[in-house]
């Protein structure tokens, strides 16, 4: 008698059974954890947020195209980066406006 042959017993892990893909965990990704970890982040950005403010109190002369004044350091710094992020917001749309339009242009 002879033996059964195996069209594909040469390959390694050819006799295993075939893998069930994993079911899904509910309890992983979902919004609510989503939000949690936002809410968590947040929460730390806002204690070095008040730390940062709590440690530089002292006041600065601020000079901006003719304006003079002081401020304390840390609001002074603050608002150089809420500019600086507007900034880059306000470029970052015009790209993102200049894309969806070529693409638009393309498609008709």
């Amino acid at each position: 008698m002879t033996e059964p042959t195996h069209e594909h017993a040469d390959r390694p892990g050819a006799d295993e059974t075939p893998r069930r893909r994993p079911e899904k965990d509910p309890l992983r990704g979902s919004r609510t954890s989503g939000a949690w970890l936002g809410v968590t982040l947040l929460a730390v950005l806002l204690l070095v947020l008040v730390i940062f403010i709590a440690q530089n109190t002292q006041d600065v002369e601020v000079s901006f195209l003719g304006w003079n004044g002081q401020a304390p350091l840390a609001v002074a710094l603050l608002i150089a980066a809420l500019v600086g992020i507007a900034i880059a917001l306000v470029a970052g749309t015009l790209r993102i406006l200049q894309l969806r339009r070529r693409v638009r242009r393309g498609r008709t």
